[in-house]
């Protein structure tokens, strides 16, 4: 089956779709995605290393989980769908109150804010998405996907947004662009 991604204007207006696995070249088109970040009760970041294998950003640290929602799918139903493939987490708990637009089925996952990016890897390939950016919380370590994520820890919070300044290379560069963004929601 031919995984599909969605092709947008800027205004994240749909515009038509293209198989995933052709979009991601030196000269990617503009599409949908999404981007979650999951904390425990402690306070403390899922972060995951992209495996190596991974044709953008291959090895590199980012948050939880990204992916793009098929045709006809939610952002709130790919990023429960890509939190199972890539992480084997099912259920997160409920969201902290007044953090943003929310659903009330499991997982329970917030949608913070929407962000607009376009970067190139070492390689060139480049992403470039409009990509809400979502949290959930779950007090739960995952099962990862080998084909997915080559590492995983928690982080504290705080400790996570002083790496990002202090290790940029280390991290993707969406990941430290909405970590700033979501700093004063957390």
């Amino acid at each position: 089956m031919i995984e599909l991604v969605i092709l947008v204007d800027e205004q994240n207006n749909q515009i038509g779709t293209a198989a995933k696995d052709t979009v991601h070249t030196k000269h990617t088109p503009l599409h949908r995605a999404f981007s979650l970040f999951l904390f425990n009760s402690k306070k403390e970041l899922l972060i995951t290393q992209r495996a190596k294998t991974k044709k953008t950003f291959p090895g590199v640290w980012t948050n939880t989980v990204c992916g793009h929602p098929a045709p006809e799918e939610s952002i709130l139903d790919a990023a429960r769908r890509r939190l199972k493939e890539e992480l084997g987490i099912v259920r997160t708990t409920k969201t902290r109150p007044g953090l943003g637009r929310s659903d009330n089925t499991l997982p329970a996952i917030t949608e913070v804010t929407q962000y607009r990016y376009r970067f190139a890897d070492k390689n060139g390939t480049v992403e470039n998405e409009i990509c809400p950016i979502l949290v959930t919380y779950a007090d739960i370590d995952p099962k990862p996907n080998p084909l997915e994520i080559d590492d995983w820890k928690w982080m504290p919070w705080n400790e996570f947004l002083k790496d990002i300044k202090t290790n940029k290379d280390k991290y993707s560069p969406w990941c430290r662009e909405e970590a700033q963004i979501l700093a004063p929601f957390i």
